[in-house]
């Protein structure tokens, strides 16, 4: 089995654009790569179990502070993953805010790409990441994008996005997320529209695979 030979780290707001950037790079490197040799996770499906508290109470959890989401479960898994071992990566659902109880099995893969909008704010999570991205996207763009994306994937309403929005996503933007890109190796301003740093990262990540 291989062993996980380096992990790349896509953070940024959320809407920002860190979903397509890795998406994109997943898709471009299996089109001339085994498809053994990248694998994506993400940051989201680390997200606590929350089976002690009825449905109104997880509805308002902040999902946007670091306390919400597992990170040592993903500090442990990346840490397995390193070493070639395969693990148990937690399956979340939006709609009931909680873990469902089947996991989805992750084989390690050469190229590992991490995307989450705190994973640059964690020192821990951080020391494990080889190449740290920030997606750098004006936060009108990113709630456009969120309130497409809340409204249509996860059927909610358009109230509910946006009073979530002024009460955690944008104030917790500004106390962790924002200033996690002074950890960044590489900002990335338009995301995956970006072609010129799609180019350089597929450069970087071919010359990872051979």
């Amino acid at each position: 089995m291989p062993h996980v030979h380096t992990i790349i780290g896509i953070a940024g707001a959320s809407g920002a654009g860190k979903s397509r950037l890795a998406r994109q790079l997943n898709d471009r490197l299996r089109t001339t790569r085994s498809s053994s040799d990248v694998a994506i996770l993400n940051e989201d499906s680390y997200y606590r179990r929350r089976d002690d508290l009825p449905f109104a109470d997880r509805e308002s959890i902040n999902y946007d502070h670091p306390a919400a989401i597992e990170h040592e479960l993903l500090i442990e898994h990346l840490a397995a993953l390193r070493r070639g071992e395969a693990v148990e990566v937690p399956r979340y659902d939006y709609g009931q805010h909680n873990r469902h109880a089947q996991t989805d099995r992750l084989e390690p893969a050469r190229v590992l790409i991490l995307e989450g909008i705190l994973i640059l704010h964690i020192p821990e999570l951080r020391e494990l990441l080889d190449l740290k991205i920030y997606v750098d996207v004006p936060m009108d763009v990113c709630l456009a994008r969120r309130l497409r994306r809340d409204m249509v994937e996860r059927q909610r309403s358009l109230d509910s996005v946006l009073q979530q929005y002024d009460a955690t996503v944008r104030p917790m933007f500004f106390q962790f997320i924002e200033p996690s890109k002074q950890h960044a190796d590489l900002i990335v301003p338009h995301g995956g529209e970006n072609r010129s740093a799609l180019h350089v990262l597929l450069n970087h990540l071919d010359r990872q695979l051979m």
